[in-house]
């Protein structure tokens, strides 16, 4: 079975660690679930913060939603003059048979300007997601 890549990535408004942990959940059940991602099925993930962000890891945001067996990395992004601040972006490797044209990149807040070609998503009912990470939450 191929390992494929998928991309997300958001910003924050400050170097929080609720806001941190709150932003990194939300983009990974986007990810998740506009993938159809099962947790069994992820090989790893790596996490980047731009240098504006040491409030927390957002691996921990992973573990929190469950994601307790998946080998899991943080670190900060090159620091490029111009380059869009207080973003975190992370790459789950996932083990699946879609091919790649089929992967949805998940791009919210400012990042959506990172990748507009790739990135759209329909309209996200946020309290419904809040819900349903609440739901992967209690699960732990």
């Amino acid at each position: 079975m191929p390992c494929r890549g998928v991309r997300g990535a958001t910003t924050l408004d400050q170097n929080d660690r609720e806001e941190i942990l709150v932003a990194t959940r939300q983009l990974l059940a986007l990810m998740l679930r506009q993938n159809e991602i099962e947790s069994c099925d992820i090989a790893s993930a790596v996490f980047s913060t731009t240098p504006d962000i040491n409030a927390e890891f957002p691996a921990l945001a992973a573990r929190q939603l469950g994601l307790l067996d998946v080998p899991l990395l943080c670190g900060h992004e090159i620091s490029v003059p111009g380059s869009l601040p207080m973003c975190i972006r992370v790459l789950l490797h996932w083990n699946t048979d879609k091919p790649q044209k089929d992967i949805h990149h998940v791009y919210v807040r400012e990042a959506k300007r990172l990748r507009p070609d790739i990135g759209s998503l329909p309209p996200v009912d946020l309290e419904e997601l809040e819900c349903w990470i609440q739901e992967q939450m209690k699960r732990q």
